[in-house]
């Protein structure tokens, strides 16, 4: 087997859309709004395509997208291609990936995540009229405040408001929930949320349970997929999707990875 530098969006996905829900994040990112912050390397035996892994710059530090159900064919894939990668980087990997980096790279784990779908046919619950509003991109100064204090150290781009699918609840003028995506590609069908969070002062209201469903009622009239990845441990988190209809698909887990 070899590896290859990919450039051809058609056959990345027809390899990705082999396990939608896996790749939910892969597959949104080959759309033009992300495609030009991507790198794509894939593992190739006979002309056939057997792993894809992309590395994503849009954000301050790049981040590895290292995931398969096959996580000896992605070992491989990354065995070949660790001396193209950045110095530093995230990374999100399959379980037991992380063993390729260990005595060439120095790791710092935070934590076993789970990638969640949204079943179809879940019944989502309704706001109030006019509790929720959808963001815009000229507030984007009120979601990094309203992220400083909720959020803090969160993946925000303020780039994503320009999907249009952020909603919120505001109080005062000022925002105390809030639900996005990180991911989002009308033209792949797909769409990971993101950046959900509530003001310390108003949790346990379920107010992230309600812009969180009134942005899965507007995501469902574009894409047939929505995906969010979740940390294990964040038991809160996890009722509030299971409750909207979100189940578990895979596990994963995120890594700083550092070259010695």
């Amino acid at each position: 087997m070899k590896h290859i530098s990919l450039h051809n969006k058609d056959r990345i996905y027809s390899f990705l859309k082999k396990d939608v829900s896996l790749h939910i994040y892969s597959i949104g990112d080959l759309d033009d709004f992300f495609w030009p912050f991507t790198t794509w390397y894939g593992l190739v035996d006979n002309g056939q395509l057997r792993e894809v892994v992309l590395l994503y710059f849009g954000q301050s530090s790049p981040t590895l997208l290292a995931l398969s159900r096959n996580t000896a064919l992605v070992h491989g894939l990354l065995e070949k291609i660790k001396p193209l990668l950045p110095p530093s980087f995230y990374a999100h990997l399959s379980p037991t990936v992380q063993t390729v980096f260990e005595g060439t790279h120095s790791l710092t784990h935070h934590g076993k995540h789970q990638k969640m779908t949204l079943a179809e046919g879940a019944t989502l619950p309704e706001a109030e009229q006019d509790e929720v509003q959808r963001i815009s991109a000229a507030e984007s100064d009120a979601v990094k405040t309203f992220y400083r204090t909720s959020y803090p150290g969160n993946w925000f781009d303020p780039r994503m408001l320009e999907s249009g699918q952020y909603a919120g609840i505001k109080k005062g003028g000022d925002f105390i929930s809030v639900a996005g995506i990180h991911v989002y590609s009308s033209a792949y069908n797909v769409a990971a949320l993101g950046n959900i969070a509530t003001h310390p002062q108003y949790r346990d209201q379920g107010l992230a349970t309600k812009v969180t469903a009134y942005l899965c009622r507007s995501l469902r009239k574009e894409v047939s997929t929505i995906g969010l990845n979740v940390k294990a441990d964040n038991k809160p988190a996890i009722a509030c999707y299971k409750k909207l209809g979100f189940k578990r698909v895979a596990e994963y887990h995120e890594y700083t990875i550092r070259k010695k």
